[in-house]
């Protein structure tokens, strides 16, 4: 089956990319839950309960087409500890790669997770994911599995 993403509108795109990865935590033992409205930045709340405790994570969900920026808005996306960034990468012919980044990643800058406050300018201060070839192997750490099972060691 080739994967053709150019069919897709940018906001179909999203659309899949939201659906993608609620099937993906529903996958994963999850009760997903969609927000109804967007007005603080939250796509879905995931729920799952692990050893007579019940974890709750806010989930932001991006996607994009090819490897390009994608930023987070610092006034919607605060660097705490049960806010997660999904993101879905949509590369032609090839099925959707998915990451699962904490906010508080953010906290340690590198190539790929970048800090913008654009002091002086017009733009809004902003998380940022400098998505490259060069940057891939920095990315790799999100993979969406490996970080669900990172977050199933967490404790509370």
């Amino acid at each position: 089956m080739v994967n053709d993403w150019s069919q897709l509108n940018h906001l179909q795109l999203g659309r899949y990319a939201e659906y993608f990865v609620k099937m993906e935590f529903t996958r994963h033992g999850f009760d997903v839950y969609s927000a109804e409205v967007d007005d603080k930045g939250i796509d879905l709340v995931i729920r799952k309960e692990e050893n007579e405790r019940t974890r709750y994570y806010d989930v932001q969900v991006k996607s994009c087409r090819g490897l390009n920026y994608i930023f987070f808005p610092k006034d919607k996306f605060r660097l705490k500890r049960n806010l997660l960034a999904a993101v879905v990468i949509f590369l032609e012919d090839e099925t959707p790669k998915h990451y699962l980044i904490p906010a508080e990643a953010w906290r340690q800058e590198d190539a790929l997770l970048r800090n913008k406050d654009y002091k002086g300018l017009k733009s809004k201060p902003e998380w940022g994911l400098n998505l490259s070839m060069r940057n891939m192997p920095l990315l790799d750490r999100f993979r969406f599995e490996d970080q669900l099972r990172k977050l199933s060691a967490r404790r509370s």
